[in-house]
């Protein structure tokens, strides 16, 4: 699930980080998902483990709006239609709700492997 990204080189520039700002509002203004109601945890593909056991980890209330969401989104996308502009996602509501669970269960990922991997030995006796 995790990508190479340059956020952290970008944010550690105030100077690219201002210069990039404004570049990538645009971005997400036209990328068109905020106009169908939808957030952009919505737009991770299902078909990963890890993907499925975060779907698996929300709570109720967030389970429902997201699927609420994706349905009314389906439903813009069959009409071709967008939302009106007083449902549309606002960019202060688009906030990650999946990424966090999923960063914490690749991490439990990683340090099973890690535990599973390794091998104790016994120290010699003198």
């Amino acid at each position: 699930m995790s990508t190479p990204s340059l956020a952290p080189f970008i944010n550690k520039r105030p100077w690219l980080q201002r210069w990039m700002k404004p570049l990538s509002e645009w971005y997400m203004d036209n990328a068109g998902y905020r106009k169908l109601g939808l957030r952009a945890d919505d737009l991770i593909p299902e078909e990963s483990p890890e993907m499925q056991l975060a779907l698996k980890r929300l709570s109720p209330k967030e389970a429902y709006d997201r699927v609420f969401r994706m349905r009314r989104a389906f439903q813009c996308s069959l009409a071709h239609q967008l939302l009106p502009k007083s449902e549309w996602t606002k960019p202060e509501q688009d906030t990650p709700y999946l990424s966090p669970i999923i960063k914490e269960i690749e991490a439990e990922r990683t340090e099973r492997e890690d535990l599973e991997s390794m091998q104790i030995t016994k120290p010699k006796s003198k």
